[in-house]
């Protein structure tokens, strides 16, 4: 005995300091249910051989070990099984190269017993384990699952009981527990709303993990089976299709829980109805009609289905007459949820006088409590352990109440006081209140109006617009489109005695002519202490017409001086002939034509307030315009230059003035005069520029040069007498216009234009008429047509420079070509040498890894043979 221990003991110490194969299986024992699926896991480790082992699986049956399936015999299983493997109700998967794992599609009673899991020796030296077992326990489904129908309707805010009966057989020796699980909606939408078990603990689902937390959501255990869910106030998300899902469990070695068994029963749909749908507000359907001073009493009445599970919050309102406009209805008094009253007053109140019944008092009406009266009801719901939340919003049908009053009588009529003759004379209107009765304390207000007429209209012909209206305190409200002349003070209304007004056009206009009318107002003090309008009486209209007549207004233009020559001084007179205009001024443009309707430019102008503004021309010191009388105006032009000759005109254009406050000046109408011409032999020189290049492309990065050569004909002044201003241009043919590349001014002062690229250019004077362009660096950019401008300057003896014409040369075309061969050899040489060095060290790396791949010995094939039983010490 004592020998035997020592024995076992060495075997132990060697088993634990040399490891060898592990062959490990799902730990048990392991329960599950009849008629469903099960898996047995198997894996390897720590072996030799081939990283991909083969797996036999054999089970114990009437004491013997029976062969069940196989990874690498397909004819493994036994004659009793093999049935079942064909069929597929038997399979065996491969999880890895060392782990498979044995399914049973469907279990039988008989399949309750122990499963052993072995593998075939692939190692050079046997040692480890090489084979498992795991029991398996299969027991019957007894599994019953009955729910009590839910209520089919349920009102908002009401609570909600589900209950769900689970039960099943114990079995001895297969501990298992259940789970419930109530859910709502259908299909792959179903939501868990709550789950009890296998552990005894509570697991909420996210749309209902609040709600339980809060108490909105309980679990009741009844006993015998007997498990409810209980909602505290159904929401109207609530409604759906209910379902009770029971899960079966087994508590596996290690602590953990697996599903076993599951079985879903829907309980039944339940539908909830909205308070909205059930909430009613009525007022009456009777309208009220009452007098000043007496008291209005009006009930609201409210019903619903849960109408104690409600918060209410009651709000009266009341809108102005329907003729007021569309106006918003104002809220008159308010009872919040808790029964705080807001906006109460001595006159105001509102109380609770039944469960859903609302009473509204208003003592001493006046005219302003006339118009639509409505309920509002807001019911709001408060879940357990939330906040208030507003589940329905409804207004009563409004009634009208009308509220009676004695009118004041009196009649209106309208005088002219002023009459213009023409435009910009004033016009004074005069609105009169006669046999004024029943006003009392009241006042009385005027808006005036205007409408197109003609001089033969009796009435106002088409709708009338409002000018501006004055009310009982006074104020002013221009109308539409008479905002400025009212903020200007052309037009002003007064009142001259409370029961007389005026209306005032400091200046009227021919669009002011038409018919006009006044409507006066009597205002009555209100309860809030402001007034309302009770009346309007319309006066007659009275129509405001004067002769219409036209204004005419013509210049003509007189030379005082003619200029027979360069540098002489031409002076021009303007004289303004007007008709029908009150006290106009007038605005003169000198403007010149170079020929009979060719281009205008414009000289200089005088403003009517005498302000003098070059126009299109760039000396002042040469032009002057003056105002030598109201009507007369004159231009002087010195050192007349060939550039200045053409045909000039006087642009006229009279205005008139505005007696507002602002002196704004209005445009009348405008004239034209006769053309002046100034003209003149041009004596001097004729000068000719042309561009000249010894080459027309060059290489990228060289230096490009042009030539600008002006030439004179006739006879050639002195070199002191004449001067030129050069510009050299560049047109892209892809390109519209030209961009400016340098500038030489006719003082020799160099000025370059703006460039992308990265060349540069340089102007130089080679002699008294040749300029020379030098683009340096050229590049793609630079390629295009080339010209220049030439622009002379002569000096006459009195030495008066004298600017000639511009003249343009002709193009010269530029190309600048690229040398593709000889910027491509050095890349391609590179590539060459880089792609040979390349194969080279792959050819050498092949060998190398190729001898010493072939050392290795192959690794031994599995024999195809049967695993014997393993007895070896």
């Amino acid at each position: 005995m004592k020998n035997a221990f020592f024995i076992y003991l060495i075997i132990f110490l060697t088993s634990e300091l040399c490891q060898g194969r592990v062959v490990q299986v799902s730990k048990g024992p392991l329960v599950r249910v009849e008629g469903q699926a099960v898996s047995l896991r198997c894996n390897v480790s720590d072996f030799e051989g081939p990283s991909e082992q083969d797996f036999d699986w054999k089970v114990f049956r009437g004491n013997v070990w029976v062969q069940l399936i196989s990874t690498f015999d397909l004819g493994f299983a036994d004659r009793s099984l093999q049935g079942r493997v064909d069929s597929g109700d038997i399979t065996v998967e491969r999880l890895d190269g060392n782990a498979v794992e044995l399914r049973i599609r469907s279990l039988m009673s008989a399949d309750s017993t122990t499963y052993r899991c072995s593998t075939p020796s692939t190692d050079s030296v046997i040692q480890g384990n090489y084979e498992a077992d795991v029991q398996l326990k299969v027991i019957g489904d007894s599994l019953k699952v009955a729910p009590s129908p839910p209520p089919a309707i349920v009102v908002e805010g009401a609570p909600l009981e589900l209950s769900c009966n689970a039960t099943r057989d114990i079995v001895e020796d297969a501990y298992t527990q259940l789970s419930v699980t109530w859910s709502v909606g259908s299909g792959a939408e179903l939501k868990d709303i709550l789950t009890f078990g296998p552990d005894g603990q509570v697991k909420a689902g996210a749309r209902a993990s609040q709600r339980y937390t809060d108490g909105g959501i309980r679990l009741i255990l009844h006993g015998g089976g007997v498990y409810s869910l209980v909602l505290t106030e159904v929401l109207p998300d609530d409604g759906g299709m209910y379902t009770c899902t029971v899960r079966e469990w087994s508590h596996e070695v290690g602590g953990a829980w697996q599903q076993i068994l599951e079985r879903s029963v829907e309980m039944g749909e339940v539908q909830v109805t909205p308070t909205a749908q059930s909430l009613t507000v009525s007022v009456g359907d009777e309208n009220a009609t009452l007098s000043v001073d007496d008291t209005l009493n009006l009930t609201c009445s409210i019903t619903t289905g849960n109408l104690a599970a409600l918060g209410l919050e009651v709000t009266w309102l009341m809108s102005p007459t329907p003729g007021g406009g569309p106006v918003e209805p104002q809220v008159l008094v308010q009872m919040s949820r808790d029964g705080v009253v807001e906006g109460a007053s001595d006159l105001l109140g509102l109380t609770r006088v039944g469960a859903g019944s609302f009473r509204l008092l208003l003592r001493g009406v006046d005219r302003s409590d006339a118009g639509l009266y409505s309920c509002r009801v807001r019911a709001w719901i408060r879940p357990t352990g939330g906040d208030w939340y507003q589940a329905a919003e409804k207004t009563s049908s409004p009634i009208w109440v009308m509220v009676t009053v004695k009118e004041p009588v009196f009649r209106v009529t309208l005088l002219d006081g002023v009459t213009p003759q023409f435009s910009g004379d004033p016009t004074e209107l005069e609105c009169r209140v006669t046999d004024v009765s029943q006003l009392g304390n009241g006042r009385l207000g005027v808006s005036w109006l205007y409408a197109e007429a003609t001089p033969g209209d009796v009435a106002a012909s088409g709708s009338a617009r409002v000018i501006a209206s004055l009310d009982a305190q006074g104020n002013i409200q221009p109308g539409e489109g008479y905002q400025e002349r009212v903020g200007t003070g052309l037009l002003v209304l007064s009142r001259l005695k409370p029961d007389s007004f005026r209306l005032r056009l400091l200046h009227t206009m021919d669009s002011d002519m038409g018919a006009y009318s006044c409507a006066i107002s009597a205002w009555t003090p209100t309860r809030q202490g402001g007034w309302e309008s009770s009346k309007k009486v319309h006066s007659e209209p009275l129509n405001v017409f004067w002769t219409r007549k036209s204004p005419r207004v013509s210049v003509a233009a007189r030379r005082l001086r003619q200029a027979s020559a360069a540098g002489g001084t031409f002076e021009m007179s303007c004289q303004v002939t007007a008709q029908n205009l009150q006290n106009p001024s007038y605005s003169v443009l000198i403007q010149v034509e170079e020929t009979v309707g060719g281009r205008t430019r414009k000289v200089l102008s005088l403003s009517p307030d005498s302000v003098l503004e070059l126009e299109e021309w760039s000396e002042l010191d040469r032009v002057v315009l003056e105002k030598i009388s109201p009507k007369e105006f004159r231009f002087r032009l010195y050192q007349v230059q060939v550039s200045d000759r053409g045909f000039y005109s006087c642009a006229v254009t009279a205005w008139t003035r505005d007696p507002g406050p602002g002196k704004v000046w209005t445009k009348a109408i405008s004239s034209e005069s006769n053309k002046v011409h100034i003209a003149f032999e041009d004596t001097g020189p004729v000068f000719n520029v042309s561009v000249h290049s010894d080459t027309s492309s060059v290489s990228p990065w060289e230096t490009a040069k042009m030539q600008c050569i002006v030439k004179v004909q006739g006879t050639s002044p002195n070199e002191d007498d004449v001067s030129y201003e050069v510009k050299w241009f560049l047109s892209h043919w892809a390109a519209q216009g030209s961009s400016l590349l340098a500038s030489v001014d006719r003082w020799g002062v160099v000025h370059k234009g703006p460039r992308n690229g990265s060349s540069d250019c340089s102007v130089e004077r080679t002699d008294a008429r040749t300029y020379r362009l030098s683009v340096h660096s050229a590049q793609e950019s630079d390629a295009g047509q080339y010209y220049c401008m030439t622009t002379p300057w002569t000096r006459s003896p009195t030495s008066t420079w004298t600017r000639g014409r511009d003249l343009t040369s002709n193009r010269i075309y530029l190309t600048v070509n690229f040398a593709l061969w000889d910027s491509m050899q050095r890349p391609l040489l590179f590539g060459a040498g880089v792609s040979l060095a390349v194969g080279i060290l792959s050819i050498l790396l092949g060998l190398i890894c190729a001898r010493c791949c072939c050392q290795n010995a192959l690794k031994m094939a599995r024999p195809h043979t049967a695993l014997s039983d393993m007895e070896m010490e």
